[in-house]
């Protein structure tokens, strides 16, 4: 395997576990459903109804910005956040991909007990 194939691979991987990492919190995970409508909200939107600050969410964004699941944008003096979708989509593919190795296992495991 050559160098810049590994080297992809690990990026890969190591984009993956942030994603997971970044969605491995109730608050985030709460954010990104907030965000998921599509629409950039700003952070005082996005903290009614969360008992957190806007400090505290704002922290919580940075770190899903930072595993590349939301983008900032400013509007005049508010920042608005919006859901970057594809870390996501990747994860599904991943999710998919381990899945059917699973099934495949699985149906091995089946054939051999069922003989």
């Amino acid at each position: 395997m050559s160098r810049n194939i590994r080297r992809s691979a690990a990026a890969r991987l190591e984009t993956q576990a942030a994603v997971f990492a970044a969605l491995g919190d109730q608050t985030r995970l709460a954010l990104v459903v907030r965000l998921s409508g599509g629409q950039p909200r700003s952070i005082s939107e996005l903290t009614t109804g969360l008992r957190l600050t806007r400090q505290a969410i704002t922290k919580h964004l940075r770190v899903l910005e930072s595993a590349g699941m939301v983008r900032c944008s400013r509007a005049g003096r508010e920042s608005l956040f919006e859901l970057s979708p594809e870390p996501i989509d990747e994860i599904r593919e991943y999710l998919d991909f381990v899945a059917q190795k699973w099934d495949h296992a699985l149906n091995r495991l089946k054939q051999f007990v069922e003989g």
